[in-house]
C-alpha cells in the first residue's frame, strides 16, 4: 500500500499561522476533500482538506504549531488506484489553496475544483454543518457559484425534521477592532500562558452555559482567628501555623453534608438527571505565575486541619513548579477561591465546571458590630457564594451561607469536629 505526505498548500503570504484544530486522529479513514487541520492568523482562519482518499498513519502536527506552505501535516496510506491517484495529482496542481489577506472567515473558503461535486463553503460553515452532523455535500448553496452558507444549512436541516433540540446555538460574531493597537502606540505582542489559553475554554463554557447567582455575606470569625493566632506546640513552644483556609475547607465539608445539591453535577440538564457525589473533595484555587490552578484537597472530610493545612501549602507548591498531575485538577465536589492573601472584599467568581457552586473568599477586617444591644469589634470574613441556579434556588444558597457561618463562628470547635 502506498503513502503520500499530505502538506500544507498555497496560503498566500502567510507564514507561521498557528494550527487551532486538529481535525482528524491517526488510524482515521477519511475520504478526499476531508477537512484535515483549521489554521489561524491575525486576519482569519481556514480548514486545510485532504486531496487524497486514505487512511492517516501518523499526525506531524498538533494544535498550537506554527506552519507555513510546505510543512509536512501527515503521513497518509492511499486507498485510491493509480488513476485516481493520477487523477487527483493533475487536479492538485490545477487547484490552489490561498487565504487572501484582509477577508473574514466567512469570506475565505479553500478553492474546490468544480468537477469533484464537492460543495463550496466558509470554514465556518463546514465547522456548522459537521456540528449538527450534516454533509455539507448534500446542502444546495443559495450564493454564488453554489456557495453554501449558514441559512443553507439550516433550511436542510428543517427540510429534514431534525429535532430543534439538536441543533447547536450560533456563536455570536467576534466584533473586529477598527484600528490596530499599535496605530495609538507602542505595543508589545507576548504569547497568552498555557495554563490561561486551557482555562479560558472552560472559564467561558462555564459562564456562557450556567446561570450564576452570587451570594455575598459576611461570616465572624473572631474566635477563629483567637484560636490561630495562640496555637503553639507543646514541646518546643513554637508557634504552629495553620493557615485560616483550612478551617473554612472543613466548614465546607459540613455544609455540604447537609445540604447535598451543592455536593453535585448536571453534566447533561435534559437528560433531568443529576449526580451526587458520596465523596468531598475540596477544590482551591491556586494564583501561580502561570495562571489559576484548583487541585483538589481529596476526601476533607477524613482529615484534620492540621493536615490539611500542610496539603495546602503542598498543593500549592506543585501547582506553581507546574508539578501537580492533571488528573487532580478533575474531580472536585466545591472549589473555594481567595483573595485574602491580596486584598478586596467580595466578587464574583466563575463556578469551575462541571460543579455547581464556589465560594469566594476576600480578605478578613475588624469592624464594629452591633451584638446583643452594644457594638463589639469582631473579625468579619466577606464571602461570595456563586451558584448554579437550575438546580439551586436563592433560598438554598441563603440557607448553605447561615450553616456556612456558623460552622466558623464561635462554636466552630464543635461545628468543625467531624
Amino acid at each position: 500500500m502506498s503513502e503520500v505526505d499530505i502538506k500544507v498548500p498555497n496560503i498566500g503570504e502567510f507564514k507561521d499561522v498557528e494550527v487551532i484544530e486538529i481535525l482528524v486522529s491517526e488510524g482515521q479513514s477519511i475520504n478526499k476533500n476531508d477537512p484535515l487541520i483549521t489554521i489561524e492568523s491575525d486576519k482569519s482562519s481556514v480548514e486545510i482538506p485532504s486531496n487524497y482518499q486514505g487512511k492517516v498513519k501518523s499526525l506531524k502536527l498538533k494544535v498550537g504549531d506554527k506552519v507555513s506552505e510546505g510543512n509536512l501535516i501527515l503521513i497518509l496510506e492511499l486507498t485510491s488506484n493509480k488513476n485516481e491517484l493520477k487523477e487527483e495529482e493533475k487536479i492538485e496542481k490545477q487547484t490552489e489553496t490561498i487565504i487572501e489577506p484582509k477577508q473574514s472567515s466567512e469570506q475565505i473558503s479553500i478553492t474546490q475544483n468544480k468537477v469533484t461535486g464537492i460543495s463550496s463553503a466558509s470554514p465556518k460553515a463546514r465547522k456548522f454543518a459537521r456540528e449538527l452532523g450534516v454533509n455539507i455535500n448534500q446542502v444546495v448553496g443559495s450564493e454564488k457559484d453554489g456557495r453554501v452558507i449558514e441559512d443553507d444549512i439550516k433550511k436542510f436541516v428543517s427540510s429534514k425534521s431534525v429535532n430543534n433540540n439538536e441543533v447547536k446555538e450560533i456563536k455570536p460574531r467576534k466584533i473586529k477592532n477598527e484600528y490596530e493597537h499599535a496605530d495609538f502606540g507602542k505595543v508589545e505582542i507576548k504569547d497568552i500562558p498555557r495554563v490561561k489559553k486551557l482555562a479560558s475554554t472552560y472559564l467561558t463554557n462555564s459562564w456562557t452555559t450556567i446561570p450564576h447567582v452570587t451570594n455575598h455575606d459576611e461570616a465572624d470569625i473572631t474566635e477563629i482567628e483567637s484560636f490561630r493566632s495562640s496555637l503553639k506546640d507543646i514541646y518546643t513552644g513554637e508557634k504552629i501555623k495553620i493557615t485560616p483556609l483550612a478551617f473554612i475547607v472543613k466548614a465546607v465539608v459540613a455544609s455540604l453534608k447537609k445540604f447535598p445539591s451543592f455536593n453535585s453535577s448536571i453534566d447533561e440538564i435534559e437528560s433531568g438527571k443529576m449526580t451526587l457525589k458520596k465523596y468531598y473533595h475540596i477544590g482551591i484555587a491556586v494564583d501561580t505565575p502561570n495562571g489559576l490552578m484548583v487541585p483538589k484537597i481529596r476526601d476533607a472530610n477524613n482529615k484534620k486541619i492540621l493536615l490539611i493545612s500542610k496539603e495546602l501549602r503542598k498543593v500549592s507548591e506543585l501547582c506553581r513548579n507546574l508539578k501537580i498531575d492533571k488528573k487532580e485538577l478533575f474531580g472536585g465536589s466545591m472549589t473555594i477561591t481567595s483573595l485574602g492573601g491580596i486584598g478586596g472584599s467580595f466578587f464574583t467568581p466563575i463556578i469551575n465546571y462541571p460543579e455547581v457552586a464556589i465560594l469566594g473568599i476576600g480578605r478578613s477586617e475588624k469592624k464594629h458590630v452591633y451584638i446583643n444591644g452594644k457594638f463589639q469589634i469582631r473579625t468579619m470574613l466577606p464571602i461570595s457564594l456563586s451558584y448554579d441556579h437550575r438546580i439551586i434556588d436563592g433560598a438554598e444558597a441563603a440557607r448553605f451561607n447561615n450553616d456556612l457561618k456558623e460552622n466558623l463562628g464561635k462554636n466552630f470547635a464543635y461545628k468543625l469536629a467531624v
